[in-house]
């Protein structure tokens, strides 16, 4: 019997994202350092899912993989590897948005916003009001993931409202490499989470990108990830390079 893949990495989207936008962020990054990239559609209950796709490829792998995302990906990867240990080998958590429950976040408001909006509307109404203050990029990643995934759109957006994200002690208790990447200028995802997160994981380094240098190429993220996992894995083997 052959044995099972040993670099592989599964991510998992934001609320209102898809796999779409992973393929485009992590692709290259990925394909680089030698890793097979497995970028999930996210299905209902949303953060369910995600759960039942991290067991699946940690029982696949045995836990040689790398799990992570992107904002509410990040947490609830993060979430599931501080209550696994041996589940993985590493994390690349991308634009954390808040710690523990945290009605008044920036990405829980826009998250409930939008639902309402969508509710109040309908869909395209909604993605009109939605989009005509954000930059060009933004808008038109959201109106195509939204319209993509309009089935599970406010299961996911009412996940990103309620769902706590990885609370202190679940921080401190993630044993592998973790490579966090924050975003300087993004208002929905401050980068002081993503340096609160770094202080409290004991293996994890962070890499600052901008907002303006991500919206012109969305594989900055995967690049910034991956360099991140390097650097928290220095003083061992590093999982994206092995």
């Amino acid at each position: 019997m052959s044995q099972p893949p040993a670099r592989l990495a599964v991510l998992l989207p934001g609320s209102g994202s898809d796999e779409v936008f992973l393929r485009e962020a992590f692709g290259p990054a990925m394909a680089a350092a030698g890793v097979e990239l497995r970028p999930h559609r996210p299905g209902a209950p949303v953060v369910t899912d995600y759960l039942r796709a991290l067991d699946a490829a940690a029982e696949e792998t045995n836990g040689r993989l790398l799990v992570g995302g992107v904002s509410l990906g990040a947490h609830v990867a993060v979430q599931w590897a501080a209550s696994r240990p041996g589940g993985c080998t590493g994390i690349l958590a991308c634009l954390p948005a808040y710690i523990g429950r945290d009605d008044s976040a920036p990405a829980a408001l826009a998250a409930r916003t939008s639902a309402d909006l969508i509710r109040a509307y309908g869909l395209s109404r909604a993605l009109e009001l939605a989009t005509r203050d954000v930059p060009y990029w933004l808008a038109a990643e959201l109106k195509r993931a939204w319209r993509r995934q309009s089935d599970v759109l406010l299961d996911g957006l009412g996940a990103a409202a309620r769902h706590p994200g990885p609370k202190r002690d679940e921080l401190a208790r993630v044993a592998v490499p973790a490579g966090l990447v924050g975003c300087v200028g993004d208002a929905v995802h401050p980068v002081d989470v993503a340096r609160q997160w770094q202080e409290l994981m004991p293996k994890a380094a962070l890499v600052e990108i901008s907002f303006d240098r991500f919206g012109g190429d969305r594989a900055i993220l995967g690049h910034a990830a991956v360099r991140a996992l390097a650097k928290a894995a220095a003083d061992g083997d590093d999982p994206a390079q092995a």
